[in-house]
């Protein structure tokens, strides 16, 4: 049995640089992907269906990853060896992203699937490497401070790469993917190879393939004993469905319904990331001292309540001309990110407890399955709003899927919190 030891938060900041240089490369390719793509399509919902498709492969493949890596056994570890062969390559291709684009639609989205590809391969390890090091009662707090280094992340690619994005489209894919290797550098030469909080032993498994071993778990989701699991996985999904729409499609609505250029769209939605990295932190110690589910729950409210009001902001220079709507839609913006703090900070460590830490790896697959999911059918569906109503249809819908979640995730805390009991 492994000696257990005081956390870290040198070392789990150091994992954090792993969720850093993921959050800077997702957060950039999910702000200009789609403007990218608006080079060859009109449809802003093709467009999104583009963006989604590209998420199904790692839906498929990051559950069966998350398990696997509970399972391995190496020389460096059970997380290490999917993050040696994902990161690398995802920095390398994502790089090569404005060159495709510059040649041919096909060649774009070829190197664009084999750069998510790569990111699938070490997604769920990275962000497993968290309850590897933590016990379970710090997790929130420990959460808190990975989404700090997330939302930085986030910071650097809204605020800076969209400023290099105006002088050369090229650029911030350069520096993104070299950030991405050099976190890949601090990853392996940081981590314990045998973390404290980690079980990698065989004998609570009894399959033989790490895909097996998952599609059993999915099936187990059926029984009613783990109904309220299943309830907060959906509104996982649900809300994830919100958020990643709107991250999808507001440098499209900012474009071409507000005709901001592009460098200024992204840097607006960056006040969104700001306001997540002020209290992500905050929200995680809030978390650990109200309880998870009930901080989520407070967001879910606040969340709709405040994307309604997005669509309202152009109409509001009626009453006052000189009122400059670029600073109002920040400022809302970033009242919306405090409320995704309350929310997302709280929803990782919720699920890892679910299945305690022996299948810390599953729950980390289900939770990035039900949460990606959201990714193939989010940009697109919302999309089809904008396109067959009018692009304020965005937070409109959105703010629907954060109030259906709102019922998913109270009947399966209920649900869970009488389980335990």
């Amino acid at each position: 049995m492994k000696k257990q030891k005081d956390v870290s938060y040198v070392k789990i900041a150091a994992i954090g640089s792993g969720f850093f240089a993921l959050m800077l490369v997702w957060t950039f390719y999910n702000a200009y992907m789609p403007l990218i793509l608006g080079d060859y399509i009109e449809s802003r919902a093709v467009r999104g269906a583009i963006m989604g498709l590209d998420n199904l492969l790692a839906v498929i493949l990051i559950p069966v990853i998350g398990t696997w890596s509970d399972r391995i056994d190496t020389r460096i570890g059970n997380r290490l060896p999917f993050i040696v062969a994902g990161m690398p390559v995802a920095a390398i291709f994502f790089i090569l992203i404005p060159y495709g684009a510059a040649v041919t639609l096909w060649v774009l989205l070829i190197i664009d699937v084999i750069f998510l590809l790569a990111m699938t391969v070490y997604r769920a390890p990275v962000i497993a490497l968290m309850p590897d090091h933590t016990p379970s009662e710090k997790r929130s707090t420990a959460n808190g401070v990975i989404n700090l280094m997330g939302g930085i992340g986030a910071l650097a690619a809204l605020f800076g790469l969209s400023a290099v994005y105006g002088i050369d489209r090229a650029y911030p894919f350069i520096i993104a993917g070299l950030l991405l290797l050099l976190a890949f550098l601090i990853l392996y030469f940081t981590v314990d190879r045998n973390p404290p909080y980690a079980d990698t032993s065989n004998e609570e498994f009894s399959e033989t393939q790490p895909p097996s071993t998952f599609f059993k778990g999915i099936k187990s989701l059926k029984k009613p004993e783990f109904r309220g699991q299943l309830f907060i996985l959906i509104a996982i999904f649900l809300y994830f469905i919100g958020y990643s729409g709107i991250e999808a499609q507001f440098t499209v609505y900012g474009v071409e319904y507000l005709n901001m250029d592009e460098s200024s769209a992204g840097f607006t939605l960056g006040f969104f990331s700001l306001a997540f990295v002020i209290f992500a932190v905050p929200a995680g110690l809030l978390g650990s001292k109200l309880g998870k589910a009930p901080l989520m729950l407070t967001g879910l409210i606040l969340l709709p309540l405040i994307f309604t009001a997005v669509p309202s902001l152009p109409g509001l220079q009626t009453f006052f001309p000189n009122l400059n709507e670029v600073y109002v839609l920040q400022g809302v913006l970033f009242t919306g990110g405090i409320a995704w703090a309350f929310v997302n900070v709280q929803a990782y460590p919720l699920v890892a407890d679910l299945g305690g830490k022996r299948k810390i790896g599953f729950f980390t697959g289900l939770y990035y399955l039900f949460s990606m999911a959201s990714s193939i059918i989010a940009p697109g569906l919302l999309g089809l709003l904008m396109d067959i109503f009018s692009p304020p249809f965005l937070f409109y819908g959105a703010a629907v899927t954060f109030l259906v979640a709102f019922y998913f995730l109270r009947k399966g805390a209920l649900i869970v919190k009488n389980i335990s009991t």
